[in-house]
């Protein structure tokens, strides 16, 4: 579907800002009220999240294609798809993750961790994926008791409308609560006291939001990004190499947050590698990308013509062509990229995909370690030893080796950034955590109560105390 031919909006879809102040009063109050504590609620509200991508999943499928032109197939499984998958796991969890976790022994009473909710959250999406990213931090925000703001992206603005209208449909309104539109009703938002922000997106941005949280002592988790390098040694298989980073970096046509954002690779393998990324291209998305049903679009006109300026850093010697009016830009493989170049200095976030070559795997640590943390890191080598020492040497969010993306998928890992990439991190129990508090309770009995504790202390009391602990 081009940009042309999507289907407009006849109203912007966005919340009153009047209404924002006392939505968050309510939603308090609910809180307050305890409705939010028992395991049964949390999970009906688990399961409400689930029926809501069984019912309504083709049509938020069918507003990603308006909005992103995503395939069928990579809206599911990379995009709503993931919300099924978190809260079937809470689901199954939930019993243990909110179970007190008992301590190690201490002489003067029984110790335990309670796991209580923060109190009201509030989540803000980003447009790349944005029912995703907006729904599966809300299973660990309700897992763990808690009610929500939710604040979808007004890029993806047919998107946010399904939200709008279907969350309060299925998830309990006096609990959690969506608030549409663009910065006013963002800045509106940001200015009410919160137990907890949730923000996936750009630094700027996040840096807004860490900002506004300060000045309640609100904690944040930010999620951004960054320029995640993907370093490729000699010694690799290049045609499975090249297929798992083309699949990585052009899937959702670059728009992924972990997506590879440029290639270090051995200089006695640059041309055999650009070769096989255009052979997996060709595969993937055959002779014209653009007519393939497989591929995305930029998201809008603004971000095209951005990428568009991006792609005089270097030699297209692979894609290159741009349709702004389609928002089309073919996946693309630059050469002869200087380190300075202006496609150097930002997240690409698009499908371009810079090709630098360096003499060897030390060079490439020495370039990664030079810039920002990223929020993640490929190596492919065929030498553990080799992969380990970057993982070792070199630090980001996550990592993934002789693969890209996956590393996301496990629940069982946190997803999270370092440094310029975020802070924080979430996925499976991990969003459980990062939306509790771990609260340390001892409880003692009345039985042992030994009078060498009390004052007067004396000289002995004194010596002994010092050769115990010395």
């Amino acid at each position: 579907m081009s940009a042309a031919a999507r289907p407009a909006l006849s109203v912007v879809p966005s919340t009153p800002l009047d209404s924002i102040a006392g939505l968050a009063d309510r939603l308090r109050r609910t809180f307050d009220s305890g409705k939010t504590r028992p395991l049964e609620w949390r999970r009906s509200q688990l399961r409400a999240l689930k029926a809501l991508v069984r019912e309504r999943g083709d049509e938020l499928v069918e507003a990603l294609q308006a909005d992103l032109h995503k395939p069928t197939l990579e809206a599911w499984a990379a995009d709503v798809g993931q919300v099924t998958t978190e809260a079937a796991m809470a689901l199954r969890k939930l019993k243990g993750w909110t179970k007190p976790q008992r301590t190690g022994f201490f002489p003067l009473g029984r110790s335990r961790i309670v796991h209580e909710p923060l109190g009201v959250v509030l989540i803000i999406a980003p447009w790349n994926y944005p029912v995703g990213l907006l729904l599966t931090p809300l299973v660990g925000a309700v897992a763990a008791g808690n009610c929500a703001v939710l604040k979808p992206s007004e890029v993806t603005m047919r998107t946010s409308a399904v939200l709008g209208r279907r969350i309060p449909e299925y998830l309990d309104p006096e609990a959690i609560a969506i608030v549409e539109g663009g910065i006013d009703e963002t800045h509106a938002l940001l200015e009410q006291r919160f137990d907890h922000i949730f923000y996936t997106g750009n630094g700027r941005v996040g840096r807004v939001v860490m900002e506004a949280a300060a000045k309640h002592l609100t904690p944040v988790t930010l999620e951004l990004g960054g320029k995640s390098p993907c370093i490729v040694d000699h010694d690799v298989d290049l045609k499975v190499a090249a297929r798992r980073i083309a699949w990585g970096k052009f899937m959702n046509a670059g728009q992924t947050c972990i997506a590879p954002d440029y290639i270090l690779v051995h200089e006695s393998r640059e041309q055999e590698l650009v070769r096989e990324l255009g052979a997996a291209i060709h595969d993937f998305f055959g002779d014209d990308p653009k007519r393939t049903p497989d591929y995305a679009r930029v998201v809008n006109r603004r971000h095209h013509e951005r990428l568009s300026k991006l792609l005089a850093s270097g030699e297209a010697a692979i894609g290159g062509q741009s349709d702004p009016e389609d928002c089309y830009i073919a996946p693309t493989v630059l050469r002869g990229v200087a380190p300075d170049s202006p496609i150097m200095q930002e997240e690409i976030f698009g499908p371009i995909l810079p090709v630098l070559p360096v003499r060897g795997v030390d060079d490439a640590i020495e370039f990664v370690r030079r810039g920002e943390k990223p929020l993640a890191l490929y190596i492919f080598s065929s030498s553990e030893a080799t992969a380990e020492k970057v993982v070792g040497a070199t630090s980001s969010g996550g990592v993934c080796v002789n693969g890209t993306i996956f590393h996301i998928a496990n629940p069982a890992l946190p997803f999270g950034g370092v440094g310029e990439s975020g802070m924080g991190a979430y996925h499976g129990r991990h969003t459980f955590e990062t939306f509790s508090h771990k609260k340390s309770v001892l409880s003692r009995g009345f039985r042992f109560d030994p009078k060498w504790m009390y004052p007067p202390y004396g000289g002995l009391k004194t010596k002994l105390v010092q050769r115990f602990l010395k």
